[in-house]
């Protein structure tokens, strides 16, 4: 199970949504490099950066501050918002980012998935983003009428290596997670997940490893973390005793 602390860049600076509303955001701060740096120097072993202006919009728009992470830490990136052709993949993995999520281009765009995964293979995952089972895109801000874990199925068939599964309802709102929506997803997906949204407590850290750890393989922590409720180390403590208890 690997923990992935949230950079969400949002006009170069490391924020944080509710919900994903745009209208609904904190800013933790100005250099989303030093942020970076700050998670590695907890034990993060990966980083999950999202460019929420890549998201409402067709294109990354914060390069620059991706370039500053990816030069200031070593470990594993996996990048999305706003990946909608291979030209900009492409700009990604030349940056040096490990992973490239893909979202509203992967649904509306089966093909584009297909030759994404054809060209860049395991390294695309795709991000579904939920509401009530049904996968939101362009930033949250359309709910479409197609299920969630039907989509999953499709994502699996063009050849990506991994889902990262994001209950709208609970992001950024520190409610816990979604965990019978979760276990719904994992126990149909045939790719391995990342959760994401709505991880409180420590408590939250364990139930999702427990939940379904042959399929569940990773989660996404963001505000928990910057709001201080608590530390990276110790949500990796609670992952090394449950491993060590299983």
């Amino acid at each position: 199970m690997v923990l992935y602390p949230a950079i969400d860049l949002k006009g170069g600076r490391c924020v944080r949504l509710e919900q994903g509303k745009p209208d609904r955001e904190k800013a933790y701060s100005n250099e989303p490099a030093t942020i970076a740096r700050q998670w590695v120097k907890q034990g993060a072993e990966w980083l999950h950066v999202v460019d929420l202006d890549g998201a409402f919009s067709d294109e990354p728009r914060n390069l620059a501050s991706l370039k500053a992470i990816r030069a200031a830490v070593d470990i594993p990136i996996q990048f999305g918002g706003g990946n909608r052709t291979i030209e900009i993949i492409s700009t990604v993995f030349d940056i040096g980012i490990n992973r490239v999520i893909l979202g509203t281009a992967a649904l509306e765009s089966p093909e584009f998935l297909k030759e994404a995964c054809k060209k860049f293979g395991k390294k695309i995952a795709v991000g579904i983003d939920a509401c009530s089972g049904k996968v939101a895109v362009k930033g949250w801000k359309d709910v479409t009428d197609v299920d969630a874990v039907d989509f999953a199925e499709k994502v699996a068939e063009a050849g990506a290596g991994i889902i990262i599964y994001t209950d709208i309802a609970r992001d950024g709102m520190l409610t816990g997670p979604n965990l019978e929506a979760l276990r719904h997803m994992a126990d149909r997906a045939s790719l391995p997940l990342i959760a994401s949204g709505g991880i409180a407590r420590l408590e939250d850290v364990r139930a999702v490893a427990k939940l379904a750890p042959d399929h569940i393989t990773g989660m996404i922590i963001g505000k928990a973390l910057y709001e201080g409720k608590f530390t990276l180390q110790e949500a990796l403590a609670v992952l090394q005793k449950n491993t060590l208890s299983s």
